[in-house]
């Protein structure tokens, strides 16, 4: 009997607190998010393969002959613009140069005694000149001393271009001198060199390439029926092969046409965050989000508050603190 008592009064516990448990559940509220509904514009995206292009890159050449005495770089080094890359034997350059210089000495010496000569003959006809009515006046001796001033300032003239002349050569010599060190025109890296000592270089001669690969640009071929969204400052985005998403920006669509492809070139400049560009190389890959057609603004909401039901996506907005459908 007792046995039969304490099972009932331990069932009645279990039901009790059953019900206390229901009655909180019942009583206890769902939680909610309300988040912004945002009206925003939308570019329907297509994505065109192209790759990273340095705006400054290509051979640099000798500017004066000579054979190399010294290739100061390698491969991969990277150089400031101005940097000495290779220098040639000088030693016959500034033997030119020395002899140009005493020639413009020499010819500054002759300038110096045509202008003497042409003094001492124009004091000589004022002297004639000052006996023209005096009866030791000669008409003949005073016409050859015309003659010779105008002789004498032709010599001048000539011997001060002779002057200038030798001047430009000196110059000419200064400026192979200077051209004997062959120098970096901008900042890069050296990717190939083409010289070594011993080599012998004419003017145009390839000494080593260099790629620039702090000022890049991505160029894709971008089909002719799809340029209609892209113009001259228009705003898009590109993926690199490692996920990393850059903004880019049109610069210029080349008016150029492949036949085969039917495609056009078009220049982006991208925008690197922190100013750097990390790891990214020229000719590297990367995918354009090529903008197609205009953009419309589209009202966005979040996508946890698109709820599909029956076939359809309904949503909940909130409304004088009231949840309103809408569909």
């Amino acid at each position: 009997m007792r046995f039969l008592v304490g099972l009932f009064v331990a069932v009645l516990v279990c039901f009790t607190a059953v019900d206390s448990y229901a009655q909180k559940k019942k009583t206890r509220s769902a939680g909610v998010r309300v988040d912004a509904v945002i009206v925003e514009p939308l570019t329907q995206t297509m994505p065109v393969l192209g790759r990273f292009v340095a705006r400054e890159s290509g051979v640099v050449a000798a500017l004066t002959r000579g054979p190399v005495a010294s290739v100061l770089v390698s491969v991969g080094d990277r150089v400031k613009k101005g940097d000495v890359i290779a220098q040639l034997v000088t030693a016959r350059i500034k033997a030119a140069r020395s002899l140009q210089a005493a020639l413009v000495s020499e010819r500054k010496a002759q300038g110096r005694t045509a202008k003497a000569q042409l003094a001492l003959t124009q004091t000589a006809l004022k002297r004639l000149a000052s006996l023209r009515k005096s009866a030791a006046f000669s008409r003949a001796r005073h016409d050859d001393k015309l003659s010779e001033v105008a002789k004498f300032q032709s010599e001048v003239g000539e011997k001060e271009a002779a002057v200038a002349s030798a001047r430009a050569e000196l110059r000419l010599a200064d400026i192979d001198l200077y051209n004997a060190e062959i120098r970096a025109p901008y900042n890069g890296v050296v990717s190939q060199k083409h010289t070594s000592p011993g080599a012998f270089l004419n003017v145009g001669d390839p000494v080593v390439t260099l790629i620039n690969d702090e000022v890049l640009e991505v160029e894709a071929d971008v089909p002719s029926d799809r340029l209609s969204g892209l113009s001259v400052g228009r705003v898009t985005s590109a993926k690199l092969e490692s996920g990393r998403v850059l903004t880019v920006t049109v610069r210029a669509v080349v008016p150029e046409e492949n036949t085969l492809t039917r495609t056009r070139p078009v220049r982006f400049t991208p925008q690197f965050d922190g100013g750097g560009h990390g790891a990214v190389a020229a000719n590297e890959s990367v995918t354009v989000l090529l903008p197609v057609g205009t953009t419309r603004d589209v009202v966005s909401v979040h996508k946890d508050a698109v709820i599909p039901r029956a076939g359809e996506r309904i949503v909940f907005v909130a409304k004088d603190g009231k949840a309103v459908r809408r569909v």
